[in-house]
């Protein structure tokens, strides 16, 4: 098993495809009921057979380790940071974010522009007005309002059907919510600006869903970015990783094409 150490923090990853390829591509997974399988089962090998591809584990999700604290924008860009260094180095990569993984990558490309090579946001918060507090409240839910959540955003997820997966994330799912400072942190995460946008100059590929709760807040947003193309995906929802699988892939692996040196 491939871990690196970040910050103290012991982060599992896994790298596919062709090490050393001139296209790098990194996977970045959503938050709380969320792991690197969600990109290595749908899209990731896909890439891999023309790119060094890069999967991991955010802090607290998966095989990684989940630290009582330090859950705020920061230290998890800087986790991405940690795992790019341990793995393909400075080299500009595409950053493949879904949903808080679209978060974090926008994040990291303001910060680290350089590196960055291309963006795909895959039905992604992207930290604007009020998104700590929205996060915070999605995550505060309790009892049936919680299952409820659940239930609708993971309708389509490949392991539903496994009473023994479902009950692992759960588990894994309450113990970062309950006993660690993920919402607190969330809740205090600074949100982006017009400007903020303006400044990614990277080309970027953005995937949303015609019934996504994000599309209407995310679309002015992602209009603001110089070289973005939007697709947003007729009878989907905010799950169009596992509603539209095949067009997905076949969209991020076109758009990798097109950006690869």
């Amino acid at each position: 098993m491939a871990e690196t150490v970040v910050g103290g923090v012991r982060l599992h990853y896994q790298r596919l495809g062709v090490e050393g390829a001139p296209l790098r591509a990194v996977f970045v997974h959503g938050l709380v009921m969320d792991n690197l399988s969600s990109w290595y089962f749908t899209v990731a090998n896909a890439l891999a057979a023309f790119a060094d591809v890069v999967l991991y584990d955010l802090r607290g999700h998966g095989l990684s380790e989940r630290p009582a604290q330090g859950y705020r924008e920061a230290e998890m860009v800087g986790d991405l940071c940690g795992v790019l260094d341990a793995t393909v180095g400075d080299a500009p990569v595409v950053l493949v974010g879904n949903s808080y993984g679209a978060f974090l990558s926008v994040r990291f490309a303001l910060r680290h522009p350089d590196r960055v090579a291309g963006l795909v946001l895959v039905d992604g918060h992207l930290g604007d007005s009020d998104f700590g507090e929205r996060m915070a409240a999605t995550l505060s839910l309790q009892g049936d309002e919680a299952d409820n959540a659940i239930a609708a955003s993971f309708q389509n997820w490949l392991g539903r059907h496994s009473a023994r997966k479902r009950t692992k994330l759960g588990d894994m799912a309450r113990a970062l919510v309950n006993d660690t400072t993920l919402v607190r942190d969330l809740r205090a995460t600074p949100p982006l600006t017009a400007a903020d946008f303006e400044r990614i100059t990277a080309p970027a590929l953005a995937l949303y869903g015609e019934s996504s709760d994000l599309l209407s807040r995310s679309l002015p947003v992602v209009a603001r970015m110089p070289h973005c193309t939007v697709r947003v995906l007729p009878g989907c929802t905010h799950s169009i990783l596992w509603e539209a699988t095949n067009e997905v892939k076949t969209r991020i692996v076109d758009f990798c094409r097109e950006v690869q040196p």
